[in-house]
């Protein structure tokens, strides 16, 4: 099927962020993973010959950085001929891990690969909920893979996702963080999609929670001062206004899923409809200037009252697509983060909820992913 479509107005500028989902494949079963929850029904995997020209491709539209990311991208036995291929490109080059397989003998090749950054994962600083949480025992291990990064020369930069489990300890995190010599961290809290968003209700926090952790981090980093760079990443469900989703829809960002599907940001699978192209069936250039999918939340045109006539409509570009489909069943009305939509009374809620603890045979166990699971939900 012919996808390409021309559509009015100014031609977009090129991408400059490639995110290759290399595989949906994972040693971790985290509870907030941002898969789709569908993800064992999705097709095979790009070989190493698609994913170079995919990459080729995007170079020669502008793209300047390339994430290697999953699912674990490590599983893929090609993932050091993919970085020395974008590096060759001159693509700064990001790897996105949890460190399940990253020993000595790999991250040198990847190093001689000539791998600029490597971003990796903590769920906690201590064992029991870190482990918990990825349903694996991995604790010790990416203390292991931290200290071979900072061997290597790696900039030392660690993520958490942060929910109501793991929030009470962000001083912890940000002591261990300091003690592995990190030099950026990022407390990305919990955005609700895919397998996140079927476990909402147990890994919401309560709105003082949040504030007694952000109230923490700006004690450290007044503290710390440029020893660390700590990023602290409100989630949208707290905010009165919505973030700029990806910069905007097709303005920066262009993702490729595992099976070569092209996505406008990491959660568009979401939304019904959409006409996601294939990196098999078109080229780069037409998916970003002509695809139906790329093209359907670009600019305003697509815009409803109240983000028609708003003031703010040019920096939140009327926020998140994908959770305005989840939240009201239709990805063209206004994000329910902003308090101006008809729909932000659903998010009110959710938060209220979360300060209500329900009785224990009410309570829905975590879902982890897996692919058993996936193969069951989807």
């Amino acid at each position: 099927m012919d996808t390409t479509i021309d559509f009015p107005g100014t031609r977009p500028s090129p991408p400059l962020w490639l995110l290759a989902e290399l595989t949906y494949r994972c040693p971790l079963h985290c509870a907030f993973c941002y898969n789709p929850v569908d993800f064992a029904s999705h097709g095979a995997e790009l070989d190493t010959d698609t994913w170079r020209d995919v990459i080729t491709q995007a170079r020669r539209m502008g793209a300047a950085q390339i994430g290697f990311s999953g699912g674990e991208p490590l599983v893929r036995d090609d993932l050091e001929t993919l970085v020395e291929h974008a590096r060759g490109l001159g693509f700064y080059t990001n790897l996105i891990t949890s460190g399940v397989g990253l020993d000595e003998t790999r991250i040198a090749r990847l190093k001689e690969a000539g791998l600029d950054h490597i971003q990796l994962s903590f769920q906690d600083s201590t064992r029991e909920l870190n482990d918990f949480v990825s349903s694996t025992k991995t604790f010790e291990l990416k203390h292991r893979v931290a200290r071979l990064i900072k061997a290597h020369g790696y900039p030392m930069v660690l993520n958490c996702v942060l929910h109501r489990y793991n929030l009470p300890h962000v001083g912890q995190i940000i002591d261990m963080a300091l003690e592995m010599g990190a030099d950026y961290l990022e407390l990305a809290n919990t955005q609700y999609y895919g397998w996140a968003m079927l476990n909402r209700d147990q890994l919401m926090p309560t709105s003082e929670q949040l504030r007694e952790a952000e109230a923490t981090v700006n004690q450290y980093r007044e503290r710390v001062g440029d020893r660390c760079r700590i990023l602290f990443v409100v989630p949208d469900y707290f905010e009165v206004r919505p973030k700029a989703c990806m910069n905007g829809w097709g303005s920066v960002f262009l993702g490729i899923a595992p099976d070569g599907t092209a996505l406008p940001c990491h959660a568009a699978r979401a939304l019904p409809g959409l006409d996601l192209p294939r990196v098999q069936d078109a080229s780069l250039a037409d998916i970003w200037h002509h695809s139906h999918a790329f093209n359907a939340f670009r600019g305003s045109d697509w815009m409803r009252e109240p983000c028609r006539s708003c003031d703010e409509r040019e920096t939140d570009h009327g926020g998140c697509r994908c959770q305005a489909y989840l939240l009201t069943g239709d990805a063209a009305a206004t994000d329910p983060v902003c308090t101006k939509s008809a729909h932000h009374g659903q998010i009110e809620q959710v938060v209220m909820l979360a300060r209500r603890p329900a009785p224990d045979d009410h309570v829905q166990p975590l879902i982890f992913r897996s692919r058993d699971n996936s193969l069951r939900l989807g």
